[in-house]
């Protein structure tokens, strides 16, 4: 896990605890806040299936580049291979 990433979850974590504690003491009924900690909780699930997502896509970007990267290197394998197959062969006399 990377230092960003790190720094992301951190981040959410604190904002998600510092919602819950001024929901617990907020002067309101106990209908209001439940009703605004469901809102938090709905809030801070989205974020995190955003932020999952996000990760998803980026490790698919980064593997299908690695996957091309891995077919032009055996392309040009098989192409140097081939080429080196064409060519005479020094003949030595003795």
């Amino acid at each position: 896990m990377s230092s960003t990433t790190k720094v992301i979850i951190g981040a959410l974590a604190g904002v998600a605890a510092g919602v819950a504690i001024g929901l617990l003491f907020a002067p309101e009924k106990g209908t209001e806040t439940r009703k605004k900690i469901g809102e938090g909780y709905k809030d801070l699930t989205d974020t995190w299936k955003e932020k999952f997502n996000e990760l998803v896509r980026g490790v698919k970007e980064e593997y299908s580049a690695a996957k091309e990267k891995g077919r032009e290197m055996a392309d040009n394998a098989t192409k140097a291979g081939a080429s080196m197959k064409s060519e005479p062969k020094p003949q030595f006399n003795s």
